[in-house]
Order: structure tokens, then C-alpha cells, then sequence
């Protein structure tokens, strides 16, 4: 693996137009772990990328420790300069707008920012918490990590204690009730032990209700209840915890009954009930998007989705309903994921199998689409660029089984499925034209992607080629995960060189595959762009640079 060496200490190359990109041309190139110069990317990028990307699995050629330590260390370097309140701002917006697919990489960095010294950034973070941190399950990994960073101290400060118990305070009762039930624990961690460690202290009765239940048990609060004066919302978080402990022990037809009456879940559902057709017809009338899409193959196990069926067409049009997809912050990628999990037809743990419905498939595609921000379409000329080299076939993005070449064909589709004009190439070391059109369906796209042959990476060939071929481009887009070295010409040279033959200013932007710390997008030049490759508001950064907006 090649050493990184500091921009000082580069020895600097005469002439950029015949430098190999395993030689710098700027005084301010690094050394990436490939061997190739590039641009290091500031901090703020960086956590941006790590955002969206995370660091699980690594890349091939740095480990999954190594980036998420050298991510990490980006942001703690925000944190000492006195930009923490702005990360923190930018965790929230990423968060609730849905522009990730994952959580993690956004629980993690919060974590981060409220474990600080820099007193600003800690109160910017415990007051975001409502906000990030929407259910138990992100809840109960944040008091994981802030608990790993805090030793050899536990970290249950006051400020801490405060805002787990706001937390739980600023919930309705009735929504509170339902998060104890549904997200029971996680890690070791449950509710029991975080309101004994946050000394929670509710001031609602409805909020004491649920509170004392999951302290003391159902019985404990059946005698409250039955109490003369008891509020609205006590009487209906009783009826509805109470549905919930009855439903353990009711057959099959009861709970048929019980789930549209109490708003009952996958979660409150024994396991030897799960099985059942006309159970999983019953959750399907009212189930969340996000659960839904998360067991489109146990529906399909079960019958609920055969072809034809009241189920698939429900499915299939909530699957297009935009407004669903949005309201539930459903993050494109996690609809790619689904898409290539049910089409395998068995899950990756376990024994499930399923026979995929297409017409299901067909409306994972189309949501993968739909899922993005719409945006108009900027009439310029494309050419979707896209590294197939081996070490874009190497980890995934966040943590998932989809690898930054698969992620790529499909950021690439987008883009075809906005603009009228467009050309879809594969490089590593040497490109090919790829015969993909906008009105394919994303598995056959992903199909024809992976059966270019891999090589090294050179992410000059795009603008080579063009200029080879007298194209008449207006932007370059190139998904890489930037681990470029390969070529006799830099990409940046590569760029001048077209543009200088051409006669366009073609703008170039990088879309990053994965979250290292460098770019082959020359800082200097204002006609290039790096940006996170998965970030759901993807379509509308391009088009502003697109335009100069």
C-alpha cells in the first residue's frame, strides 16, 4: 500500500500535460492508498461523504477501522477549530431530510459532538437529540457509544441525564407506548435501565403510565387506570398496552381482529402467529412504509403478495405513492437494497425463500426513482462515467451488501432518467461504451454493468475518449470511489486538454463511492465538483453546479 505523503513533500512534475498520474502535477497533491495523486478533501467534505457513506466494509484498499478512525478524526478536527454547532447542523439536516440511508454513520458523529469539551457543540448536539434520534433503537445506540467514548467514566452527566429525560418526555403518550412495546431493547440496552440511569421524572400522567409499565409490569397499572378521573390519553394508552399483552396469548382469528383495533405491529405479534396469511394481511391494511419494504419477502413466503392478489396492488401502490416515500424518509438507497434482496429470493441470514413477484420488482424499480427529489431537467449534454476497476467491486456503501459499482449504475440511471441527453461509458483502464438507456429497468442496467471486465483505475479515459472522439459533452460525471493512479494523464489535465480541443467549458463532477479522504477534482478549478455519491439530494446539487447556481 503506498504511503501518503504530505503536500510539502511532493516533488513537483514540469509538465502536466505528459505527467502519469503516479506523479503529482500540483504542489498540493497527496498520495492516495492506490499509489496515484490526487486532492485531499477538507474536513467538511469529508464528513459529508462519511455521512452518507459511512466506512462499513472498508474499501480495497483501506480497512474499515482505518477509515472510520481517519473520519472520525476529520470531524474531531471540526470540533477543535470551533465548527462543532455546525456539524451538528449539518447532522440534522442530513438526518431529517432523509439524505442518508443509514443511521449510524449519523449516530456516531453525534455522539461525537455531545462527548466533546467545546461546550457549544455539546449543547448543539443533546438539543438535537429529538430531532436525530426518532426512535429507541437510535436512542439506545447513541447511549452505547456515548458510553464507549466516556471511559473508563459511565459519561451520565447532567447534561446527559437531561436530555435522555426530554427524550422521553417530548413524546406524545400514546406514541411513547408504542416505541416501549415495539423497540423493546437493543445492545443490551432497554428502557428499564434508561430511566433509572437518566432519573426520569415525567410530569404528564399519561407519561407516568408508560413509565410505571415498563418499570413495573402490566399489572401494576391495570389498578391505575381503573381509577375515578383518569385522562383521555391514560385511558388510551391503557387500551392499547392492554391490546398488547392480550395479544401474546390470543389465537390466530383474535388477532386478526386485535390489529386493526389496537394499531398492534410485526413486533407485538408471537412468533408462531407470524406464519399466518391472514395475520400478515391484517399488519399489511396499516403497515409502516419502511416495514413494509423490509418484509416484501416474508409477505411473498406467505401469499400475501401472489400475482394478482389484493396485497401485491396495495404493495405495488404505495410503492408509487411519492408522497408515502417521502413522508417516511426512505432513503433511495435502502430501496436499492430491497430491489436486489427480493429479487435474489431469500434473505442474507436465515432460511426464508420466495419466489419474486415482478410486478413487485417493476415497482421497487420505480421507486428507487421516485424516492429521489424531482427535479428539472438541465438540457445539457452527459457523459455518465463509470469505474468498473476492481476495487470498486471491493466493500460496500454503509454497511449494506450493494458495492460502490452497483451504487454507481444506479446514481448513473438517475441522471439518464432526467436529462434528454446522455451516454453511459465503463472504464478502468481502458473504457467501453455501454448500450444502457433511461428506460431500462435498474436490474437490467445492473446486469450490463457487471460484465465489463475489471482492470486498474483511470479516471482520465472519460475525457480521453471524448476528446478522441470529437464528442460534444457539457458535463462529465464520473463515479469512482477516486482510488485512481493507472493513467499516463491526470483527469484534471485530462479535462483542460477536452476543453481546450472542444471549445466547451465542460464542467466535471466526482461522485464519491465511498467515504476516503481524497478527489480527483482539482479545488482550484471551478468547473469541477466533488460530492458524496449516495446523498439523496443528489439531483439537486448537480443541477445548481450544472447551471451556476
Amino acid at each position: 500500500m503506498a504511503e501518503q505523503q504530505a503536500p510539502q513533500d511532493v516533488e513537483m512534475a514540469n509538465d502536466p500535460s505528459d505527467t502519469p498520474q503516479s506523479q503529482p502535477i500540483a504542489a498540493n497533491q497527496v498520495q492516495n492508498e492506490a499509489g496515484g495523486f490526487v486532492w485531499q478533501v477538507d474536513d467538511l467534505v469529508r464528513f459529508r461523504r462519511f455521512l452518507v457513506l459511512g466506512s462499513e466494509g472498508g474499501t480495497y484498499y483501506a480497512s474499515q477501522q482505518q477509515l472510520g478512525q481517519e473520519n472520525a478524526q476529520a470531524l474531531m478536527r471540526l470540533i477543535a477549530q470551533g465548527r462543532g454547532p455546525e456539524a451538528v447542523k449539518i447532522i440534522v439536516e442530513y438526518s431529517t431530510q432523509g439524505r442518508t440511508a443509514k443511521q449510524d454513520p449519523i449516530i456516531l458523529s453525534l455522539a461525537l459532538c455531545a462527548r466533546s469539551k467545546h461546550m457549544e457543540t455539546k449543547r448543539a448536539a443533546y438539543a438535537a437529540l429529538g430531532e436525530v434520534l426518532r426512535i429507541p433503537t437510535h436512542l439506545f445506540n447513541f447511549v452505547e457509544i456515548c458510553e464507549t467514548l466516556s471511559k473508563p467514566s459511565t459519561g451520565w452527566g447532567r447534561a446527559h441525564r437531561k436530555a435522555i429525560q426530554k427524550w422521553y418526555n417530548g413524546k406524545k403518550p400514546r406514541g411513547l407506548a408504542m416505541a416501549v412495546t415495539k423497540y423493546k431493547q437493543r445492545n443490551g440496552w432497554s428502557h428499564r435501565d434508561l430511566f433509572r440511569l437518566c432519573h426520569v421524572k415525567p410530569t404528564d400522567p399519561a407519561i407516568q403510565f408508560v413509565v410505571k409499565y415498563v418499570i413495573k409490569g402490566f399489572d401494576a397499572v391495570k389498578e391505575d387506570a381503573g381509577k375515578a378521573g383518569v385522562s383521555q390519553d391514560v385511558t388510551s394508552v391503557y387500551t392499547f398496552l392492554e391490546g398488547v399483552e392480550q395479544a401474546k396469548t390470543m389465537s390466530e382469528d383474535e388477532l386478526v381482529s386485535a390489529i386493526p383495533r389496537h394499531g398492534l405491529v410485526r413486533e407485538h405479534i408471537p412468533t408462531n402467529h407470524l406464519s399466518s396469511k391472514k395475520i400478515w394481511e391484517a399488519l399489511l391494511e396499516k403497515m409502516p412504509m419502511t416495514a413494509m419494504i423490509r418484509n416484501l419477502g416474508k409477505m411473498t413466503n406467505v401469499g400475501v403478495l401472489a400475482p394478482l392478489t389484493d396485497g401485491m396492488t396495495k404493495v405495488c401502490d404505495k410503492l408509487r405513492d411519492e408522497e408515502s416515500l417521502k413522508s417516511a424518509r426512505v432513503h433511495p438507497f435502502s430501496i436499492l437494497l430491497a430491489l436486489k434482496q427480493y429479487q435474489a429470493g431469500q434473505g442474507d441470514k436465515g432460511k426464508l425463500t420466495w419466489q419474486p413477484n415482478q410486478a413487485i420488482v417493476s415497482a421497487l424499480d420505480e421507486a428507487f426513482y421516485i424516492a429521489f427529489k424531482t427535479v428539472q431537467p438541465t438540457n445539457k449534454r452527459y457523459l455518465l462515467a463509470i469505474d468498473v476497476s476492481g476495487s470498486m467491486s471491493w466493500g460496500n456503501c454503509n454497511g449494506t451488501t450493494i458495492t460502490p459499482r452497483v451504487a454507481s449504475a444506479a446514481m448513473a440511471m438517475l441522471t439518464a432518467r432526467t436529462e434528454p441527453q446522455y451516454h453511459f461509458v465503463g472504464f478502468s483502464h481502458r473504457l467501453v461504451p455501454l448500450n444502457i438507456n433511461s428506460t431500462q429497468r435498474l436490474d437490467t442496467v445492473l446486469r450490463t454493468i457487471e460484465q465489463v471486465p475489471m482492470g486498474g483505475t483511470d479516471c482520465a479515459q472519460p475525457m480521453l475518449y471524448a476528446k478522441e472522439n470529437n464528442l460534444k459533452v457539457d458535463v462529465f460525471i464520473i463515479y469512482t470511489d477516486c482510488e485512481t493512479w493507472a493513467g499516463p494523464v491526470h483527469p484534471s489535465e485530462a479535462l483542460k486538454q477536452y476543453r481546450a480541443q472542444s471549445g466547451i467549458d465542460a464542467k466535471l463532477i466526482v461522485c464519491a463511492m465511498t467515504s476516503s479522504g481524497f478527489t480527483l477534482a482539482d479545488p482550484d478549478d471551478r468547473g469541477m465538483l466533488d460530492m458524496a455519491g449516495f446523498d439523496s439530494a443528489a439531483p439537486d446539487i448537480i443541477r445548481e453546479f450544472v447551471l451556476g447556481l
